[in-house]
């Protein structure tokens, strides 16, 4: 793609950074076939090719972009399905967070989208404040119909169920039987709230097959939240924060890994290196870091998980959720750790296209994240499975609103077929069914 940048703004780390991305785009179209915004609407400006010359076209002008291009982003998912389909290799991740950037630092949007973004980043990524907003929340709950948009998403989206509590700071869980690894968990912000279990289901797999698990003194939010709105400021600082602790678990007892169990915190984390390239005081440590994270999957490929048999029959259906399989190139290890481990597991139609949770998405734009739980809910169901397994807390809470069908983190099957205890989500289910 030909590009018309003055070496003034080449001058822009950030310009430098778009205009070689814009440069490898071919226009061929491939990425139109997998867009999920582009299979509901079957607008040219809400596939990745479409959203890539408007970018152009606003960083090139350097213009406040107006509301229509900025509409035609905000119904971007950041699925990244386009990046598996892209024959040229172009970022598309990387281009659209500068997109965001620039429209948070130049456009001022209307008060009834700045009000819930607002409240998004003030809460979410904090798990006590994120707690105390689902306790008010579910007060408001029976008058969520008469609140506009996001705001009476918001409310309808609490849960029922009481808020977790957060793991303790700086917690270390040994390893039984002997120490073979030392992994820093991240321990995740909503994920704490709305479903402690999956945390807990991971600290007694890894800790069971020999890791020490550590909950780094300081760590906390990965940033993706607010890196995804296009604030950079606070999405630095909370990546400083785990830089920070992380080292100094390094520098300490030592760290081989940094483990993620939920798959949108891990595309962030193993983007740090990128997010620091140009910080002096962090760029080496962020590098170093990057290069240690994975998601759990990968992990328990790792050390080897081997075969089991879980306590009753359970056939499986598998939602890959995209932050994993198109953000961290992770689409085999779930599937072969769960048919180890002796579940039947089936795989939907459509397997590429989002579910529509994508982070604040399903909240932000409820109607086509609707439209695609919807669609993907009937593939799912269509399997006649007895659970639906999936690695990203953002995904369960999105498809356990509209099915039926128990909804469980991978990790917890994984863990009850070696061990653990049965998952919670699985309780209505009678025991033993075959």
């Amino acid at each position: 793609m030909r590009t018309r940048f003055t070496e003034a703004q080449r001058a822009d780390p950030d310009i430098a950074a778009a205009e070689g991305i814009l440069r490898g785009c071919v226009h061929c179209g491939f990425c139109t076939a997998t867009c999920p915004t582009y299979a509901l609407l079957g607008d040219e400006l809400d596939s990745p090719r479409g959203r890539i010359y408007l970018i152009k076209e606003m960083l090139e002008t350097g213009e406040t972009p107006s509301p229509k291009v900025v509409g035609h982003i905000d119904r971007c998912l950041s699925c990244l399905s386009c990046m598996t389909t892209c024959p040229s290799g172009v970022n598309y991740m990387h281009l659209v967070d500068l997109a965001r950037k620039r429209i948070a630092e130049t456009f001022r949007r209307p008060l009834a989208d700045r009000l819930p973004r607002a409240l998004l980043l003030a809460a979410m990524p904090s798990p006590a404040r994120f707690g105390w907003a689902v306790r008010l929340a579910r007060f408001g709950r029976p008058f969520a119909g008469l609140l506009p948009g996001p705001l009476g998403r918001m409310l309808r989206m609490v849960p029922s169920a009481g808020a977790g509590q957060p793991l303790p700071d700086g917690a270390v869980y040994p390893a039984e039987g002997g120490r073979r690894f030392r992994v820093a968990l991240l321990a995740g912000c909503v994920q704490q709230v709305l479903d402690p279990a999956i945390n807990a289901a991971t600290i007694r797999l890894l800790t069971r097959l020999g890791c020490e698990v550590t909950l780094a003194r300081g760590s906390g939010c990965c940033g993706a939240i607010a890196h995804h709105m296009g604030k950079e400021a606070p999405a630095l600082d909370a990546a400083r924060r785990n830089l920070a602790a992380w080292q100094a678990e390094i520098e300490g007892d030592g760290l081989d890994a940094v483990v993620s169990n939920t798959s949108g915190c891990g595309v962030m984390l193993k983007d740090y290196g990128h997010l620091f390239r140009a910080d002096a005081a962090f760029a080496q440590t962020a590098s170093a870091i990057a290069a240690r994270v994975c998601d759990v999957s990968e992990l328990l490929q790792r050390i080897g998980l081997g075969e089991a048999e879980p306590p009753e029959p359970l056939s499986v259906a598998y939602h890959s959720a995209c932050a994993l399989q198109h953000g961290q190139k992770i689409q085999t290890a779930p599937v072969e750790l769960l048919r180890r481990a002796g579940f039947a597991v089936s795989l939907p139609a459509e397997g590429h296209l989002c579910c529509g949770s994508a982070g604040t998405y399903n909240i932000l734009q409820p109607a086509l994240a609707d439209r695609l739980r919807d669609r993907k809910i009937g593939h799912l169901e269509a399997l006649g499975a007895d659970a639906i397994a999936a690695g990203n807390i953002g995904c369960m809470v999105q498809l356990a609103g509209a099915t039926e069908t128990p909804v469980v983190h991978t990790v917890e099957l994984l863990d009850w077929a070696h061990g653990g205890p049965r998952p919670r989500a699985l309780s209505n289910r009678p025991a033993g069914r075959d």
